[in-house]
């Protein structure tokens, strides 16, 4: 045979064949995972490594309490990122039992790393009550959602009038002169909501009728246009958007109209401001990325039957249904939604098109992105 022709054959049956090739080396990594003995003395407490996430209220863990006579302690970082970090740091002796809170932008890399170990969550009549949305990201054993919603852009109805200022209709229109010094953006290399925004715009101009530029051009000429970058979304949203909460607390700077949020952030702006918010979302397509937000128990801990137990707690009726009002998050199970009290369900927007990304394209990519990220806005 014509050694080019036998080349291009081989070449087209490896392209065909990669997206499988890709599952079987993820499959293959898990089966490799060795389950660790504990990193951590077994004195009966449950160690849970989390962010401050605010479902996990006193009166839950108090409820957890008092039903299981296990007592719970937290050990807390400030977001997804450094519950992962944590997780590696401490990756031969690890210090918790469970994790709650890595995101689908993060999980990978946990998985990968050998840093959860399987759950019998997933043989709990329990699981077949989670909703197809939660469990399209990750459907292992490793992980169990939790919480979900949408990432999005947000923006200030006051700026964003319709007559002085368009809605824009495409991402380039923030490029333009009046959104000079008018944007902000949670920082990828820091935040969850950042991290998963950013992968929205990857798929958007992936996806536009420009073959000429990518998401990385985009940040660049938003960088131009003076956007600001923060470390987390509390200051991105409370210090300097104009449409949220934050305009009424000590520190706001305001100066930004247009932040990084959820689709359904505006529904939390009316619940607690008595059905009222100027805050919207900008809904175009891939634009958004839907984060689900995941527990699992580490490879490491000491107390994995506690662990069970916490997960089962969670993910019951009583508690994940509650997630919109304790967490600000939609819960992960079937036929729940958001509340209609004070305008939470009528001011939350949905996504018209969420972006596309694999699990194991952001593990072989993110920190190729995250470079050209860092580069492209400095």
């Amino acid at each position: 045979m014509n050694f080019k022709l036998f080349a291009m054959i081989l070449i087209l049956i490896s392209s065909s064949l990669s997206g499988c090739l890709e599952d079987e080396v993820l499959e293959n990594e898990i089966q490799e995972c060795v389950t660790l003995p504990a990193g951590h003395d077994g004195d009966g407490k449950l160690r849970i490594l989390t962010y401050d996430v605010l479902a996990l209220s006193d009166t839950m863990i108090e409820g957890f309490e008092s039903s299981t006579g296990i007592e719970v302690e937290f050990i807390k970082e400030t977001d997804s990122g450094g519950i992962l970090d944590q997780m590696m740091l401490t990756k031969e002796a690890q210090q918790a039992d469970l994790m709650i809170g890595l995101d689908n932008s993060y999980l990978q890399t946990a998985v990968d790393n050998c840093l959860l170990r399987e759950t019998l969550f997933t043989q709990n009549p329990q699981y077949q009550n989670i909703s197809s949305s939660a469990l399209e990201p990750y459907q292992g054993k490793l992980a169990i959602p939790f919480d979900q919603g949408d990432v999005c852009l947000n923006y200030d109805e006051n700026f964003v009038d319709g007559e002085n200022v368009s809605v824009p209709t495409s991402l380039w229109n923030l490029t333009e002169t009046q959104w000079n010094g008018k944007t902000v953006f949670p920082s990828p290399l820091s935040s969850s909501p950042g991290r998963a925004f950013m992968l929205a715009t990857i798929d958007y101009f992936e996806n536009d009728e420009d073959n000429q530029t990518d998401a990385f051009d985009w940040w660049g000429k938003m960088a131009d246009n003076g956007a600001t970058f923060t470390s987390g979304w509390s200051e991105a949203y409370e210090t300097h958007y104009t449409g949220g909460f934050g305009e009424s607390t000590t520190g706001h700077i305001g100066d930004s109209h247009l932040t990084v949020s959820y689709c359904h952030s505006p529904g939390v702006e009316a619940f607690y401001s008595s059905n009222w918010t100027h805050s919207t979302s900008l809904l175009l397509p891939k634009s958004s990325y839907h984060q689900v937000e995941y527990t699992g128990i580490i490879n490491g801990a000491a107390n994995v039957a506690g662990a069970e137990l916490f997960i089962e707690y969670l993910l019951s009726d009583e508690i994940n249904t509650l997630m919109p009002e304790n967490n600000l998050m939609y819960s992960v199970l079937k036929n729940s939604s958001l509340p209609e009290t004070d305008g939470f369900r009528f001011h939350s927007d949905i996504a018209t098109q969420n972006a596309e990304m694999p699990l194991s394209r952001i593990e072989l990519n993110m920190e190729i992105w995250l470079s050209n990220w860092k580069t492209s806005t400095q």
